[in-house]
């Protein structure tokens, strides 16, 4: 079983649905996407509200990985946000944001997959770099680096995901293009 992506899907009632309950259920499965478990859709409804309203304004893309074949074809199995800086100087670079496959389909390989695709996009719109950040103590910078993402800096004690637990927020760029000097 292989996935089928699409950018920019109409974010119909339905997808949005399907979009909330693929990020409660990777929440809740530990996955670092801005929030810890316990959650419920209600808690991830206003970050999800925020990440279509981007997309609905043609500032933000969104990446669709679904099933192709198997026993549920068509199934929301992950997804990616691009996300644009919004300053005319980040021009030429883009944010990977809500990096998420779902628990359902972890292991198949889906992660590489949609990192893939979300190279592709941007080299498709002709970005110079992508950046993304992740939260340490999940291994998933590791990830990240083998789909040749280079970590360029970390932020200490960024994230307090409880009490006395705190993350540092890991920051990894992707190189698309050769920067050209222009001092």
């Amino acid at each position: 079983m292989t996935l089928e992506f699409s950018v920019d899907p109409a974010l119909t009632v339905g997808l949005r649905e399907e979009i909330l309950d693929c990020w409660t259920e990777v929440s809740q499965a530990g996955g670092a996407v801005g929030f810890v478990p316990p959650v419920t859709r209600a808690d991830i409804a206003p970050a999800a509200g925020q990440a279509y309203a981007g997309v609905d304004d043609g500032r933000d893309r969104l990446i669709v990985g679904r099933t192709i074949g198997g026993p549920t074809p068509g199934r929301l199995a992950a997804l990616a946000f691009l996300v644009d800086g919004q300053h005319g100087l980040s021009r030429h670079w883009r944010s990977v944001k809500r990096v998420m496959v779902h628990p359902d389909f972890q292991g198949l390989g889906y992660g590489a997959e949609l990192m893939a695709a979300v190279e592709r996009l941007g080299r498709s719109m002709g970005l110079e770099m992508l950046h993304l950040d992740c939260r340490s103590g999940t291994g998933v910078d590791l990830f990240y680096k083998r789909c040749g993402y280079a970590e360029w800096g970390r932020f200490p004690r960024a994230l307090r995901v409880a009490e006395d637990d705190y993350r540092e927020l890991i920051n990894l760029c992707l190189q698309l293009q050769t920067p050209v000097d222009s001092r």
